[in-house]
This record gives structure tokens, C-alpha cells and sequence, in this order.
């Protein structure tokens, strides 16, 4: 077993060389070197970030300013209402119980996709057993079938184990994806090569070591982004927490419906709260963005 740290550290040159052996190194010389993105690149890309901040920025307007700013106008620059607004988010709401489950849902959650769907991948993509192809197209058939399919059962589900209003209901259900098993399995098909597997066999390592020392390190970049998108995806969801979870006890987006009255709707309040329930995943995203970088150009694929 001594070797198997040595096999770990060659995981990513492994990868490389097999990725250079598919073909990365039929480019040209000096393909795409010295070239830099022109003014339609940058004019594309800027664009393209506009449109995406354009909706929290008209979220934040809204949210600044009073209920009436609608019949002034459109205004322009944020207002000042917006600490006043957030003041009655936190009044209206449990925003800070409903922010702490969101937490704990989608902390959980994106955990266990990317364990579960890490092992699943590496069995899919690289171990030998019958039937293993018709299985994964059956997991792969299983994301055309529309998640409101599956409400009622779920729900009788849930309701004979005494998990209705409970953190678990919306937990246990998202586990694991077929997504996540999918998109682990495809990454771990091209970018680990055989042979480590085979020398940490050779070695003595079982199974399970030779996940956990090489499967695992392999796939870090694709589980990176894996957990980042289960996260975010858990934190923004409404449909089954909605149906499963008490008022008194909600996620974040479910305790942000309780803002709209049955007659009236303080938009103000409404996206001053949608701002601060996105102010987390701003967070996120600016701490570890440099990490999914770098975990992503680790993993890239160099001719």
C-alpha cells in the first residue's frame, strides 16, 4: 500500500496523458496561442453579464423603494426604503429559521448527490458488471419523468413515515440524482485512466481504497461544480417543500411566499426579501468561485 499515495499524486499527469492520447495533441502549433478575444468577444460577454444581473438589480430597485414608485414611474437608481423593507421581511416572517433550514436542506443535499453520485459514476464509468449499461439508461430515462409525477406517492410516502412538516421530507428525496450519477459518470469515463486503477489493484488496494485514492482526487473539478449546482438548485427550490413543509416551519423561497397577503401584495417587501434570500448565493459563489477555477483548469484538458 505504500505506493498508493505516489498513484494518487499521478492521478491528474494520468489524465492529461490520456486526454492527449484522444487527440489533444492533433492541434496545429501555436493553435490559439498570442490570440486574444477581440471587441465582439468582450462586447458579447458584457452583454451577456448585464442581462444576468439585470434581474437582481430590478429586484433590489423594487426593493428600495415604496409600494407606490410603480404609478411615479420607473425609476432608475435605488431608492432608500430598502433597510425599512427588509425591517418588515424580518417582522412578516421566520426569515432567519427559514434561512437556517434552507442551509442545513441544501448543505445536506448537495453533500450527498456528489458522494453518492461520485461512487455511482466510478462504478458506471470504469468497474465491469452485467447489466450495468441498461441500468444507467434507465437512471438516465428516469430525468424525462416530470417531477409532479411523483408528488402524490411521495407524499403518501412521507405521510405513513411521520416525515410531513419535517427537514427530512425535502432531504431524502434528493439523496441522490440521476443528474449527478450522469454527469459524474461521463466526467470519470474520460478523465481517469485505466491504468491507475489497475496499478492501486495491482498493489493490494480494494475497491473502495482505490476510490477513495484515486477515483475520488479524479474527480474533484466535476464535483465541485456538481455540489455548486445542487446547491444552488436545493436552495431555490419551492414546489415540493411548498407541499410538504408547515408555515411554521419553511425554506427560504416557501417562507418568502408568506410575504404575499390574499389581497394585497407589497411588491416592495416581496423582492426586498428575494434579495436578501439571494445575498447567500452571491456569498457562495464569490467564495469559491477561484476554487472552482482552479479545480476546473486542474482538470482541463491540455494538448
Amino acid at each position: 500500500m505504500s505506493s498508493i499515495p505516489m498513484i494518487e499524486q499521478t492521478a491528474g499527469k494520468g489524465a492529461a496523458r490520456a486526454a492527449a492520447r484522444r487527440g489533444g495533441g492533433n492541434r496545429p502549433a501555436g493553435f490559439g496561442a498570442g490570440r486574444r478575444p477581440g471587441f465582439p468577444t468582450y462586447g458579447f460577454l458584457g452583454a451577456v453579464l448585464l442581462a444576468s444581473i439585470f434581474p437582481l438589480y430590478w429586484s433590489f430597485l423594487v426593493g428600495s423603494h415604496d409600494n407606490t414608485f410603480l404609478s411615479r414611474g420607473i425609476p432608475l437608481l435605488p431608492g432608500g426604503n430598502f433597510l425599512a423593507n427588509a425591517a418588515k421581511v424580518f417582522d412578516s416572517i421566520p426569515f432567519w429559521k427559514a434561512m437556517g433550514n434552507s442551509l442545513i436542506v441544501s448543505g445536506v443535499t448537495a453533500a450527498s448527490v456528489v458522494v453518492f453520485s461520485t461512487l455511482a459514476g466510478f462504478a458506471f464509468a470504469k468497474l465491469r458488471f452485467r447489466g450495468s449499461r441498461a441500468l444507467l439508461v434507465f437512471v438516465i430515462a428516469t430525468m424525462a419523468v416530470p417531477t409532479q409525477l411523483g408528488v402524490v406517492p411521495l407524499f403518501i410516502v412521507m405521510s405513513k413515515l411521520g416525515w410531513t412538516g419535517s427537514l427530512w421530507a425535502v432531504i431524502i428525496p434528493g439523496l441522490v440524482t440521476a443528474f449527478g450519477v450522469f454527469w459524474m459518470t461521463q466526467y470519470l469515463r474520460d478523465a481517469l485512466p485505466d491504468e491507475l486503477i489497475e496499478a492501486a489493484r495491482m498493489d493490494g488496494a480494494s475497491m473502495i481504497q482505490t476510490f477513495l485514492h484515486i477515483g475520488f482526487p479524479a474527480a474533484r473539478p466535476a464535483a465541485a461544480m456538481l455540489a455548486l449546482f445542487t446547491f444552488v438548485a436545493t436552495w431555490t427550490n419551492f414546489f415540493w417543500p411548498f407541499i410538504v413543509l408547515d408555515p411554521s416551519n419553511p425554506t427560504l423561497p416557501v417562507a418568502l411566499q408568506l410575504l404575499q397577503a390574499a389581497h394585497f401584495v407589497d411588491y416592495s417587501v416581496v423582492l426586498a426579501g428575494a434579495v436578501l434570500a439571494t445575498v447567500p448565493l452571491l456569498l457562495l459563489f464569490i467564495a469559491a468561485g477561484r476554487q472552482l477555477v482552479s479545480g476546473i483548469m486542474q482538470g482541463a484538458v491540455k494538448g
